[in-house]
């Protein structure tokens, strides 16, 4: 039998988890960075997996010598020209939906009076929602995110998330009542302070070894076995 105690929030991560983009971030982000600071800081060494937007554009910039107070001024122009950048980037190279994602989703929605689908990402929220559109997704199927423009620290957005939940549904999700599911450690880490149920899926850069060292509840290689990821999301529990 079904209770409103067995609720669950369910949150993805999109860069990895949700879709290859196949590098347009990081080339929007490149062009723009030379546009307006005329330097990318030490761009080609610096993993973006994982970070914010503003985590991303804050700590090549400033190994780069920009002031705090050009950033204050010239971020909004940033975000205008990356978002132009990855609007073209992705037009011309549509992301890669990661292997079993669209079946997931689907089986997700079919039980939406109690599996609450969401975004938990460090992209900015436009840019989170080009991605997701660009790779042919309803973006209106997430139905709340927390994003990179919500706040720079990541490990800051599963309580944002958990806010909008429960103004949305007027439902209290706690602990391992709230799942976020992810391809890097981070997407690991940043539920910790709430309880929150984490599910690994190596499908971006960290391998199956590496997120398993980071000791997720549930990991993946893929999320193609629909019925195992819905188990490890809490389907079958009773609670």
């Amino acid at each position: 039998m079904k209770t409103e105690t067995s609720r669950r929030l369910v949150l993805f991560d999109i860069d990895g988890t949700l879709l290859d983009t196949q590098g347009a971030g990081r080339r929007g982000f490149h062009a723009a960075l030379l546009d307006i600071f005329r330097t990318t800081g030490p761009i080609d060494s610096y993993r973006f997996c994982g970070r914010t937007d503003p985590e991303i554009a804050r700590y090549l910039l400033t190994a780069a010598g920009v002031s705090e107070d050009q950033l204050a001024a010239d971020l909004p122009r940033l975000w205008e020209l990356y978002l132009g950048n990855l609007e073209e980037e992705v037009r011309d190279r549509p992301p890669r939906i990661c292997p079993g994602v669209i079946e997931l989703l689907d089986r997700i929605e079919r039980d939406g009076d109690r599996l609450v689908l969401g975004l938990l990402t460090g992209n900015i929220e436009r840019g989170a929602r080009l991605k997701i559109e660009s790779a042919g997704i309803d973006y209106s199927r997430f139905r709340l995110g927390a994003f990179g423009s919500d706040h720079e620290i990541r490990d800051q957005l599963p309580a944002v998330a958990v806010a909008r939940a429960e103004a949305k549904t007027s439902h209290h999700f706690k602990e391992k009542s709230v799942v976020i599911v992810g391809d890097t450690p981070a997407d690991i880490a940043c539920g910790a302070p709430l309880g929150a149920r984490s599910i690994a899926v190596a499908t971006g850069l960290f391998t199956e070894e590496q997120l398993a060292a980071c000791a997720p509840d549930f990991l993946f290689g893929t999320l193609e076995d629909t019925e195992s990821v819905m188990q490890a999301i809490g389907e079958e529990l009773g609670d």
